[in-house]
């Protein structure tokens, strides 16, 4: 029996070989996978960003919530399974590279709600917690 249309669904499922979610020219495998499977970490703080919106696009709450600053992240995260995340652009950025302990992201994060297309914009603030780039909160609008 067919789904209502307005049933909340799960994010489609991404394959190890499909082009990775967060836009670099990588499969999923070799690019964000390896994070959200703690097989590697990011090494700058637009890596971390990416991979931040490539479980966001997969539903990878676990790597969400593991890759928030303890004193800002929340105690769980809801994602609603009827948003699709479609793409990623980045505005710029500040510091976090290897060499920093603190840096910005600036993005926008392009999806579809209910068949709406939409896009959220922010600059987020990264730092490094026990030499890991961690997502710390996001700065005001200038």
């Amino acid at each position: 029996m067919p789904k209502p249309k307005n049933t909340p669904r799960r994010p489609a499922p991404v394959a190890p070989a499909s082009p990775c979610p967060c836009g670099r020219a990588a499969t999923y495998r070799d690019c964000c996978a390896a994070f959200h499977q703690g097989r590697a970490t990011a090494p700058t703080a637009e890596r971390l960003m990416r991979s931040r919106y490539s479980a966001f696009a997969v539903g990878d709450t676990g790597y969400l919530l593991r890759t928030w600053h303890p004193t800002t992240r929340p105690g769980s995260l809801d994602l609603d399974p009827a948003q699709r995340w479609t793409g990623l652009d980045i505005l710029g950025t500040t510091g976090g590279s290897a060499f920093h302990t603190e840096g910005t992201v600036e993005f926008r994060a392009h999806y579809t709600l209910h068949g709406h297309a939409d896009s959220q914009y922010e600059h987020s603030r990264f730092v490094r917690e026990a030499g890991q780039w961690v997502y710390l909160d996001a700065l005001p609008p200038a």
